[in-house]
């Protein structure tokens, strides 16, 4: 996984563990807390300024997946000020092309980290990763976008595989994977979510750093 900083520094590191894993721990167990998410704000006069004002538009797929969680399709412009209400602390975007440059200004200029995880679209999920593109710098970075291009199938999959830790059924699993991938859902994704060992996660979290879901399957 690539992340970007204020000074667009690339970092790597080798790690010589399940690459799907690595990533759903890092992103469930990265936050602190510091941060209060509102969904609409008060200006001085008092009059409230909503997210979803006519200015404010969401990215294509939009939603909150759990506290401080969201996934959408690739951000574009339009969605910048709609982005920044959301006071996010990282974006981690899962295609495999360069980022544009007017979203790197805008990640630069609201101090957002950019992490990169890139898979094919046409690609079973996960899938011949090279693992040594998996960097475990997601620490602390909540609240977080996850997003690829349409915010349908690697997205999905990436969801579906945090949804086994929440102890849902495959079948409202499987439900929500359909509901984004709609015209096209993909068997092979569902397939990868139901053979996905949430187990294989739980070695690998910060304790200190969950979040407070109440829904977290958690062994210990």
């Amino acid at each position: 996984m690539t992340t970007r900083d204020d000074d667009s520094t690339d970092q790597q590191q080798s790690l010589s563990i399940n690459a799907p894993s690595l990533l759903v721990s890092n992103i469930i167990a990265s936050t602190t807390f510091q941060k209060t998410h509102s969904w609409s704000t008060a200006s001085s006069s008092g009059e409230e300024h909503h997210l979803y004002d006519e200015e404010l538009i969401p990215p294509g797929n939009f939603t909150m997946v759990s506290t401080w969680i969201y996934r959408s399709s690739f951000p574009k412009k339009k969605n910048f000020p709609f982005l920044k209400k959301l006071g996010l602390k990282s974006i981690l975007t899962l295609i495999l092309e360069e980022y544009p440059e007017q979203n790197m200004k805008f990640l630069k200029a609201n101090n957002i980290k950019l992490f990169q995880f890139g898979i094919a679209g046409n690609k079973e999920p996960f899938v011949q990763i090279p693992e040594d593109i998996i960097c475990a710098a997601l620490a602390r970075n909540h609240p977080i976008l996850i997003h690829c291009n349409k915010g349908k199938h690697r997205t999905g999959c990436l969801v579906g595989c945090l949804r086994k830790l929440q102890r849902w059924t495959h079948t409202s699993i499987f439900d929500e994977y359909r509901r984004f991938s709609c015209p096209k859902s993909r068997s092979m994704d569902q397939q990868f979510i139901e053979l996905f060992d949430a187990s294989q996660v739980w070695k690998l979290v910060d304790r200190d750093h969950l979040p407070k879901w109440e829904e977290l399957d958690i062994p210990w």
